[in-house]
């Protein structure tokens, strides 16, 4: 049966449509005769108790050039699609928290669904699976940081509402830059930052996996920094390479799906670096364009089987 999906996303004339696991779910959608219309978070608001978008109806094409055609803009409630695709990347600002306010208004099934975005901060959320994470810390006190780095020798530090390796630091105990790093990660002592200890087998890749309904997508995609740098971000510089499962990924897989079944996260890539957890990506998580390339296994595709199903 064929549905009308609102997809709520950054202007699609900016993607990289080689990359961008949204135009994956876009095609997926046209292949199996589904529509698609796309908008953006300032196309989006609540009136009287209803939500509603300005929309384009979106037309795409699998090629780097002209990928896709958009029609003209019309508004509409958002309780007249069957599914709201909330496909925004970060960061999780308050604009985009407010959004996720709107869209629990919608009317209709959001998916990931709006308040398990609100609640699962990409950072801290791993933290009720501490055992699968590697030694970390969570603070804003510059001087529990400094005392964490000398426990550990090598941390990394991050922001928690970033993404794509924005912000984020790697530390050792002679680096004379540590409190400048410091003061800036944390506006001087203002904000919340995730310390975790240096994982060496950075080196070797930070592993992306996807999970549709809590269930690991076959292959995944090793992201290997580059020469010069240490994280592990596509848009950092890293090399994308296949990588298989290990039962230590399943393992941690199996730990994680329930809760996100529970909490109506359908669509999530986590980070896996060592066998180490360290990231539960929840709102516009990518990697399915790599993968479909590594594997001939489409995520998207699995996806759109699962919206079939309702809710």
């Amino acid at each position: 049966m064929s549905m009308q999906a609102a997809v709520l996303m950054d202007p699609i004339s900016g993607i990289n449509p080689r990359k961008d696991t949204t135009f994956a779910m876009l095609l997926a959608a046209r292949a199996r005769g589904h529509d698609c219309w796309v908008f953006t978070l300032r196309d989006l608001w609540l009136k009287d108790g209803r939500a509603y978008g300005r929309l384009q109806p979106v037309a795409v094409q699998d090629q780097d050039k002209d990928f896709c055609l958009l029609g003209k803009a019309e508004v509409r409630p958002l309780d007249s699609f069957q599914v709201v695709l909330m496909r925004k990347d970060p960061p999780v600002d308050l604009d985009y928290l407010n959004a996720c306010h709107i869209l629990e208004h919608a009317g209709t099934w959001v998916v990931n669904d709006p308040a398990g975005l609100r609640h699962a901060n990409e950072k801290l959320f791993p933290l009720q699976f501490s055992s699968y994470l590697p030694p970390y810390l969570v603070s804003s006190d510059m001087e529990e940081m400094r005392t964490f780095l000398s426990e550990h020798g090598e941390i990394v530090v991050k922001p928690l509402g970033a993404r794509g390796g924005e912000g984020v630091f790697y530390l050792h105990e002679k680096d004379p830059n540590v409190g400048s790093i410091l003061e800036t990660v944390t506006g001087w002592g203002r904000h919340f930052v995730m310390a975790q200890r240096y994982l060496p087998a950075i080196r070797e890749g930070d592993k992306r996996i996807l999970l549709v309904d809590g269930e690991p997508i076959p292959g995944c995609v090793l992201r290997v920094p580059a020469a010069h740098d240490f994280r592990g971000n596509l848009v950092a510089g890293a090399k994308a390479q296949p990588a298989e499962l290990t039962e230590r990924d399943r393992e941690i897989c199996a730990a994680i799906g329930p809760l996100l079944r529970g909490r109506g996260l359908l669509f999530v890539g986590i980070d896996v670096i060592g066998g180490h957890l360290t990231e539960i990506n929840v709102t516009s998580p990518t990697g399915a364009r790599e993968i479909q390339r590594f594997f001939q296994v489409d995520a998207a595709e699995h996806f759109w089987q699962r919206l079939e199903r309702g809710r």
